[in-house]
């Protein structure tokens, strides 16, 4: 069996909305763009085809991509129901090293820093698993080892 992916009831639907996208539209596009190209005449030196052919490719591996990951798909539950504990879906406010963050923590497939979602694989995600409101540890990450506190989970 596959590894299971760990997901959010809005990852999963943005993923749903992709692949709808890749299936009914991008697919239309390129099998138009594919057929102008072939009657540019030999396929041999047709770079219009190539790069056609190409992103066909591209685009048929990102549906078989999502796809799997779908058929995989666990939803992360509401965190609530642990008020004060780490799990996945939570959002925490920590301190490291003295400077605060705020991150949720999701599966590796969403994880975003640009958008506050850490992975529950990464050093800090993975070290957040399970801990309380007030808890003080250290965790060791690429950079080397870190003080954290938790100051809230919702």
């Amino acid at each position: 069996m596959a590894e299971e992916v760990i997901l959010t009831k809005e990852g999963k639907e943005e993923l749903e909305k992709r692949l709808e996208y890749l299936k009914l539209t991008k697919r239309a596009e390129i099998t138009e763009r594919i057929k102008i190209a072939r009657e540019f005449g030999d396929l041999s030196e047709n770079a219009e085809y190539d790069a056609a052919k190409n992103e066909q490719a591209m685009i048929e591996g990102e549906i078989l991509e999502i796809e799997n990951k779908l058929k995989y798909a666990v939803i992360i539950k509401d965190s609530s129901s642990k008020k004060g504990v780490v799990s996945l879906g939570s959002k925490v406010v920590f301190t490291v090293d003295g400077e605060d963050f705020s991150y949720e923590i999701v599966g590796t497939t969403e994880a975003d820093v640009e958008q506050n979602r850490i992975s529950n694989e990464s050093p800090i995600g993975n070290a957040l698993l399970g801990r309380r409101v007030g808890e003080s540890f250290s965790a060791v990450t690429p950079s080397g080892t870190v003080n954290i506190l938790i100051k809230e989970v919702k």
